[in-house]
């Protein structure tokens, strides 16, 4: 028996009081150490993370949750995609959640289908998560979605509205205006525009602000050529564009489809940007590095990760506190892709 015993005792996985010894202190202090208290000398906290470590030691959740009444976990739900902007604002998240001692929970979803939102926010309920950010273009909000919204601290990013959370977001317009007003600058009598998706709110509002800056200076809006934020669908519409002989410059709503529309004007024999410039929206790593550089409106969208969590957290721990939406402003970054009217790149022929 007494062999067993020892077996048992050896498979055991390791507890807070062994933590503790291995590293010299209290249990108390490895219980601050691992809530993220702010009372503890750092020489303390270096010894204490490293005999977890060492140990292997992982918390256990349900009792912590039961002491504290909070998991330290933030939920997240997102869109399944490969976007770079959607890759970069969870990166963004997740560094900052990490760095405030908090985990991060992700719920993903196929489709911006109300349903399948629900599911998400009902699933990181179900796991106790302290908050949420609801990191999608949600247009249309269900009572449901307003209900479970309105029981956790919500943060929402990418222009979504729910009555009980507070927004965190990029000034859309702003970024369409931008890329617009710096084409009609170089010359351009008109801008042409191959959009995002009808049901992204960022790609509406970057519609309303290319139009209302065609408007404003009193110029043809011409008709919007839809894309789906892929370089396939920048492809297709550039094909389109390529053919028509007025068309100096587009403004496409992703960096990835202005990829797209670049490949079809090289195809085409139309050069870029001696005879069409084109911009792009995001600045994702490759738009430096394409050919011609791609002139486009960066986003800082791991600053909006960061400032999403520094919302949340707020409201986390201070549940009265009023809510203070937050704009990022977009900044645009002029490359080579774009030129005045009609002016030949240097050392060309």
């Amino acid at each position: 028996m007494g062999t067993a015993m020892g077996e048992a005792e050896a498979r055991r996985p390791p507890g807070m009081t062994d933590v503790a010894q291995a590293a010299g202190v209290s249990p108390q202090t490895v219980s601050r150490v691992l809530s993220g208290h702010a009372n503890v000398r750092a020489e303390t906290r270096a010894r204490v993370l490293a005999a977890v470590d060492r140990l292997g030691y992982r918390k256990n959740s349900a009792a912590q949750i039961l002491s504290s009444g909070r998991s330290r976990t933030i939920g997240v739900v997102n869109l399944q995609t490969a976007f770079y902007s959607r890759l970069n604002l969870t990166f963004g998240i997740e560094n900052a959640a990490r760095a405030a001692g908090y985990s991060v929970s992700i719920a993903s979803t196929a489709s911006l289908d109300t349903s399948a939102v629900e599911a998400a926010l009902s699933r990181l309920a179900d796991q106790s998560v302290d908050g949420i950010i609801l990191a999608i273009p949600l247009i249309h909000v269900s009572p449901r979605i307003e209900q479970l919204t309105g029981s956790l601290p919500t943060v929402t990013v990418d222009g979504s509205r729910t009555p009980a959370s507070e927004v965190v977001a990029i000034d859309q317009s702003q970024a369409a205006r931008l890329a617009t007003r710096h084409l009609l600058d170089l010359g351009h009598e008109t801008v042409w525009h191959v959009s995002g998706p009808g049901e992204w709110l960022d790609a509406v509002n970057r519609i309303d602000g290319w139009r209302e800056t065609l408007e404003a200076q009193g110029r043809t809006v011409p008709p919007i050529l839809k894309g789906d934020w892929s370089p396939s669908s920048g492809y297709r519409n550039g094909l389109i564009l390529g053919r028509i002989p007025e068309v100096t410059a587009v403004f496409a709503a992703s960096d990835e489809m202005a990829f797209g529309v670049i490949r079809a004007l090289h195809e085409l024999g139309r050069r870029v940007p001696q005879d069409i410039s084109v911009i792009g929206v995001d600045d994702i790593a490759l738009a430096e590095y394409c050919s011609p550089s791609l002139t486009t409106v960066a986003q800082p969208f791991e600053e909006m990760g960061a400032l999403a969590v520094s919302h949340l957290l707020r409201h986390i721990n201070d549940p009265g506190a009023a809510r203070e939406p937050a704009s990022v402003e977009p900044k645009l970054i002029v490359r080579a892709s774009t030129a005045p009217v009609g002016e030949r790149a240097e050392g060309s022929t």
